[in-house]
């Protein structure tokens, strides 16, 4: 679903589990995003995130935001994970 572009700075716009089944630091996973964006990564309890606003959205500006979240554990070798969000902004009437 599309987001306003009046949304207020800190709306959830997607929520993300990450799980690795390995034990010790195999096991431990933590997330970052790519790419520039009004959108950051925050950490929740258990392995899961939520990617917020966190700069103010303009529809004339950008009409969508791509963004690629990476989950890499911290095992030797490390391992990455990677899936895309598309962000739809939606335009609200100025007038």
């Amino acid at each position: 679903s599309p987001v306003p572009e009046d949304a207020p700075l800190g709306t959830v716009v997607a929520l993300l589990k990450v799980r690795d089944k390995d034990s010790g630091e195999n096991g431990q996973v933590w997330c970052e995003l790519s790419g520039e964006s009004p959108l950051s990564l925050v950490s929740s309890s258990g392995g899961s995130y939520k990617v917020v606003t966190s700069q103010a959205l303009d529809r004339e500006q950008a009409a969508e935001h791509r963004v690629t979240v990476m989950a890499r554990d911290r095992g030797t070798p490390s391992l990455l994970s990677r899936a895309s969000l598309v962000l739809e902004v939606s335009d609200v009437n100025d007038n």
